[in-house]
């Protein structure tokens, strides 16, 4: 055989190269879950749609206090949906490190500057996941009476896996998304997928992953 025998990656080598591929592939497949989840997400309300109560999920804050581009297109899709059918609405967030003050108090501004009462306004300022939003949103919404079906507004990507969670606190939970800013496609959608990912394994393996 002429030129020399090409030299075989040792065995450990090549079960971690295989490994890692695999993994690649089934994150990839978990962002395909995550896009195909989002495609059955509508961004308009259609003019029967009802609910007891409207909860928007938070997002980043800018640091004059005012909601990010994110945060406000979710905020003015709570305000399409709050005028069409006027409902207890609960905004959800603590403050991060970077921003100066609860998410849910920026919120509580913009909706009451955009006519929203402030006695339909309850403010969650101390969650930091979706889990502690819904976690605590229907403990705000105990004291309101027949609150049976939720609408919940966030990003695109992220309705699924909150209405998912609503239904796990016994709600009936329909959702209404926002756009996502393109160049935070990537990351949101990855993050996404792993966030689900630590969902199944809390559900069904009930992992302390919280």
């Amino acid at each position: 055989m002429s030129g020399k025998r090409r030299k075989k990656l040792p065995l450990l080598l090549r079960v971690l190269l295989k490994l890692i591929a695999l993994g690649i592939l089934c994150f990839a497949g978990m962002v395909a879950f995550v896009c195909i989840q989002e495609g059955n997400v509508p961004n308009d309300l259609t003019s029967d749609a009802r609910y007891d109560a409207i909860i928007v999920l938070g997002a980043q804050v800018k640091p004059d206090g005012t909601p990010s581009v994110q945060l406000s297109w979710r905020l003015d899709k709570a305000v399409t949906a709050y005028e069409q059918h006027p409902v207890p609405v609960v905004v959800c967030g603590a403050q991060g490190g970077d921003e100066p003050m609860p998410e849910a108090q920026a919120m509580r501004s913009y909706l009451e500057e955009r006519g929203i009462p402030a006695e339909d306004i309850l403010e969650d300022p101390d969650s930091f996941n979706t889990r502690q939003n819904l976690t605590n949103a229907q403990k705000l919404l105990s004291s309101r009476e027949n609150i049976q079906r939720v609408l919940i507004v966030t990003s695109d990507y992220h309705v699924p896996r909150s209405m998912a969670l609503a239904r796990d606190l016994g709600y009936d939970a329909a959702g209404l998304g926002s756009p996502c800013k393109p160049e935070y496609w990537l990351k949101n959608h990855a993050r996404e997928a792993l966030a689900w990912i630590k969902y199944w394994g809390m559900k069904y393996l009930h992992l302390p992953l919280d």
